[in-house]
């Protein structure tokens, strides 16, 4: 899933916002807020949205379609909506989405989703699964950019290629995902290649090399043929080059007599990107990336340096972070993480999240990761899939600008509470006030014995609501089988919606929308809506 190796240097050297559940055609539109507006470009080492205002990404991973299951993990355990939800409601703006071209293929099956957890999702091909996560994720205001991380699902590759996969197939599947999502800015653009490296031993090394001139290895090539070509498809992109491990594109042999140069992380150098830079055809939508591990991941020699984590900073100037310092474009770093086992783990991430500076100037990242089950850093949430993993969560916190809809809006402020919208940032009070309220009631898809439904609720009153209740009644013989953004029961004809833990207010014209599956007609549609036992209009 990341490295399992690095080469090593001879030298020391990441709720509930108002969610509007859409039809399965629908495109999402990137909320204004936390991520910005309309598609991002590059000015200098800063992001900007399509108005020109300044934009962080501040995201995390969620693997699993690059893997023989071919879509993300975890639906196994809860609602695909839910992990969206938790993810925003913590503070998350973007999701890194790796997959490997397999995933891609005609005919490719996902698998390992519970049909009882998320019926929606039964029958679907990994591309259609992954619309559905695109559109919900873009309605709450986050930006998705898509990894290729493996040719195959057997494995990582040093080189962008392999035999089942040529480089023709590599560039011609990116050009089909830029094309698909064209007309929807949420998704910001390609990753084009996870972690090139290394392989073989200098001077006769057989990896990925960056500036060495050899079409078939200088990685900085291939990006910017892969780069053009998908810029061709979908100008409004970004283009993000990840580095290289070892520039010559072989592993340090000590035995050769030949000094050997600094290495780094599997796609964490970008020593040379700086005196041969990827040339696209706009400039301004090239993002370099870099990745950064821990010490329990792989032992690198910087780690036991007496004056650590104090030497830190000046590795990763060297190896990525001055495309940043002197302006010369945005480094995104893709990847970081760890299990936080070892005591010097700590200690690095939080030199590293002080090194990329607070505030929507700060450096844009993705953490490695939302799963639990990445074998050598564990996830945000633990192995329920769904409790957070504080002593990570709160050195990243700090960092967080939250999507519009998630966390406490764009200020990325360190508390994971939030209102429900928005809108929705006024304190709560006991005092009950005017109450009244509008509702929505949407039957989004049905089948042969049960239907998908969405009913919004917006707090019309003068005060919040707090905690919130909605509940609404079905046809007998309908029976519940799962829902989101609430904890929904039953009781008889009568669905009960109950505010989660992180959302529990709804300030005066805020809404929130509660998604459900049922067993049973999806005709006459729920109704009689209520708010805290007021009755509600129909909007």
């Amino acid at each position: 899933m990341r490295k399992l190796w690095a080469a090593v240097a001879a030298t020391s050297m990441a709720v509930v916002g108002a969610v509007t559940v859409i039809g399965l055609n629908s495109q999402a539109v990137a909320a204004v807020g936390g991520t910005g507006t309309g598609y991002l470009s590059a000015s200098g080492a800063q992001l900007v949205d399509a108005t020109g205002t300044k934009v962080r990404l501040t995201g995390i991973n969620w693997f699993g379609m690059e893997t023989d299951n071919k879509t993300f993990h975890g639906l196994w355990a809860r609602p695909w909506r839910d992990h969206i939800d938790q993810m925003a409601s913590l503070g998350y703006n973007t999701l890194r989405v790796p997959y490997s071209d397999d995933a891609l293929k005609a005919g490719a099956q996902a698998n390992s989703v519970d049909g009882y957890t998320n019926p929606d999702l039964q029958g679907l091909s990994p591309l259609q699964i992954l619309d559905k996560v695109i559109d919900y994720a873009g309605a709450k205001g986050m930006r998705i950019l898509l990894d290729r991380h493996r040719p195959t699902a057997a494995g990582q590759s040093a080189l962008w290629y392999v035999s089942a996969t040529p480089e023709s197939t590599w560039i011609s599947n990116w050009q089909m995902l830029a094309r698909r999502y064209a007309n929807n800015p949420a998704v910001i653009g390609a990753d084009l290649h996870n972690e090139p490296h290394a392989d073989g031993t200098d001077p006769n090394g057989t990896g990925s090399c960056w500036g060495c001139g050899d079409v078939n290895r200088d990685w900085r090539l291939a990006a910017e043929r892969a780069g053009n070509a998908i810029l061709e498809a979908n100008p409004n992109w970004l283009i993000v080059v990840e580095g290289v491990s070892c520039t010559s594109g072989g592993n340090a042999n000590a035995w050769d007599n030949i000094p050997d140069e600094p290495c780094g992380w599997w796609g964490g150098n970008l020593s040379k990107a700086g005196q041969y830079p990827v040339r696209l055809s706009k400039p301004n939508k090239l993002v370099y990336s870099a990745h950064e591990y821990a010490n329990s991941v792989y032992h690198q020699p910087w780690f036991d340096d007496a004056n650590f984590p104090n030497n830190l900073p000046a590795i990763w100037d060297s190896m990525w972070g001055y495309l940043e310092k002197q302006n010369i474009a945005p480094v995104l770093l893709g990847e970081f993480g760890s299990t936080l086992q070892d005591p010097k783990d700590a200690v690095w991430l939080r030199k590293l999240m002080e090194y990329m500076g607070s505030g929507v100037t700060g450096m844009d990242f993705t953490y490695w990761s939302w799963n639990p089950n990445s074998g050598d850093t564990g996830g945000i949430v633990l192995d329920d899939w769904k409790t957070v993993n504080q002593a990570k969560q709160s050195i990243l916190q700090p960092y967080l600008i939250p999507p519009v809809g998630g966390g406490t809006g764009p200020t990325g402020s360190a508390s994971a509470s939030a209102s429900v919208s928005p809108s929705s940032s006024a304190s709560s009070s006991p005092n009950p006030g005017t109450g009244s309220c509008t509702a929505t009631v949407k039957i989004d898809n049905a089948w042969q014995g049960g239907y998908q439904a969405s009913v919004t609720v917006k707090n019309t009153g003068t005060s919040a609501r707090n905690p919130w209740t909605a509940t609404w009644t079905v046809p007998s013989g309908v029976t519940l089988q799962s829902g989101w953004n609430a904890t929904v029961t039953q009781s008889g004809t009568t669905f009960t919606a109950a505010a989660p833990s992180w959302a529990t207010s709804l300030a005066p014209n805020a809404s929130v929308t509660i998604g459900y599956t049922a067993n049973g007609p999806s005709s006459p549609a729920p109704s009689a809506v209520k708010l805290n036992g007021v009755a509600c209009t129909t909007a």
